[in-house]
């Protein structure tokens, strides 16, 4: 294994996700506070999501022609840019400029979002699922440091709330930037590949392994964002609950998305990626459950803890598996296709929540993910042969 590499990465996942932590848990309350029209309090965390998607393939492209350190180092830096004109929305009380820094903060989400490629690239391939969840691993941090982050810096500047809070981000990402200059070389280098022939994207697109181990990455990240986006807007700007207690159950949910982690690559290596991604389905779809249990404290943190869990399983197991689907020579064009079907799926789901909590509320909102996960668990039961003879002929 390329532990330099692994090191590194860990550490930019850690300040990757306090990052996004931060934006997501604040997105919708700051929205709420400067904006009159509370159906579109979380666009800002939407648009965010939405130009993620719309980054993916822009940003494998350029990490094809620059590398993938040079290009993650130039996203960090515009997330920092992105964080300080949120700093200038708040002291302005400018929704729209909100907005189109949490927009803006979207770009540097697709690059950090393939650092889980960035590992798989650094390892042999039947490391790989390890590799990913040791980078997921990083994410433990910025759940402690968020919401640390969201309670001790929101009035840190007279006159600006939250305002330390995010400074402090901005600084992290220059930090970040300096750390991926670092990475050493990969596994995989595109001067040993790009002479060799690929495969049209419709033939690898149309591969059943490409089609579950995307959906499933797809469904579980655009699940986990639904839910996980409505959250502070129901605890805290509907039921009331303090900002301390909402960032409470936002930090147990991601650390519940990757304290798995710990376990999930040796799992998925021991018991085969199918079973995996099935505990994940089943995870999701108690999250949906517990929510329809009431709207207390407890029943928000059972249903965001198996969210995390839930969303984990699937989300690393559909990742793996989506590695054995391609050439090295083809992984670009391969994850562009995938992240933007991801983060597309996320997006939607992000833009949807605020106005179906608003116009439906809670319960309807954690009903809507089952079909999908129904659909997941039976394409994970037709493929299930597939996979196993796909991982033995790779693996050997």
């Amino acid at each position: 294994m390329n532990s330099r590499n692994l090191i590194i990465l860990f550490f930019c996942q850690l300040i990757s996700s306090t990052g996004q932590l931060v934006v997501v848990t604040l997105g919708g309350i700051i929205g709420s506070n400067l904006t009159d029209n509370q159906s579109i309090a979380t666009l800002p965390v939407s648009l965010m999501v939405v130009v993620t998607a719309l980054s993916a393939i822009p940003a494998t492209v350029l990490m094809r022609k620059i590398g993938r350190k040079y290009g993650s180092s130039i996203a960090s830096i515009s997330a920092s840019v992105a964080i300080l004109i949120a700093v200038y929305a708040l002291h302005t009380h400018s929704f729209y400029l909100f907005v189109i820094s949490a927009a803006m903060f979207g770009i540097n989400t697709a690059f950090s979002q393939q650092y889980r490629y960035a590992a798989a690239e650094s390892v042999d391939q039947k490391f790989v699922g390890r590799s990913i969840s040791l980078i997921l691993l990083g994410a433990i941090g910025g759940a402690m440091l968020g919401p640390e982050l969201v309670t001790r810096g929101q009035f840190l500047i007279e006159g600006i709330q939250y305002g330390g809070t995010l400074i402090s981000i901005s600084v992290l990402f220059v930090l970040q930037s300096l750390l991926l200059i670092l990475l050493g070389p990969f596994r995989m280098k595109d001067d040993e590949t790009t002479n060799k022939p690929t495969r049209p994207l419709v033939e690898i697109v149309k591969q059943r392994t490409f089609i579950m181990a995307m959906c499933g990455a797809t469904v579980a990240y655009g699940s986990m964002t639904f839910i996980m986006t409505a959250t502070p807007l129901s605890m805290h700007v509907i039921d009331g609950f303090s900002i301390e207690a909402t960032a409470n159950v936002i930090r147990s949910h991601v650390l519940a998305m990757y304290i798995p982690s710990l376990v999930s690559g040796f799992l998925i290596e021991k018991f085969g990626l199918n079973k995996v991604m099935a505990c994940g389905v089943i995870g999701l779809l108690g999250a949906s459950v517990a929510g329809l249990t009431g709207q207390t404290i407890f029943t928000y943190w059972l249903a965001l803890v198996l969210l995390g869990i839930g969303w984990n399983f699937l989300y690393v197991g559909g990742t793996t598996m989506l590695t054995y689907t391609y050439k090295p020579n083809e992984r670009f064009k391969a994850q562009g296709i995938n992240e933007f079907c991801v983060f597309g799926m996320s997006a939607l789901g992000s833009l949807l929540a605020g106005t179906i909590m608003y116009l439906y509320g809670w319960y309807t909102l954690v009903l809507i993910p089952i079909p999908f996960l129904i659909m997941v668990a039976v394409g994970l039961k037709v493929t299930n042969k597939e996979v196993k003879s796909l991982v033995i002929s790779r693996d050997g």
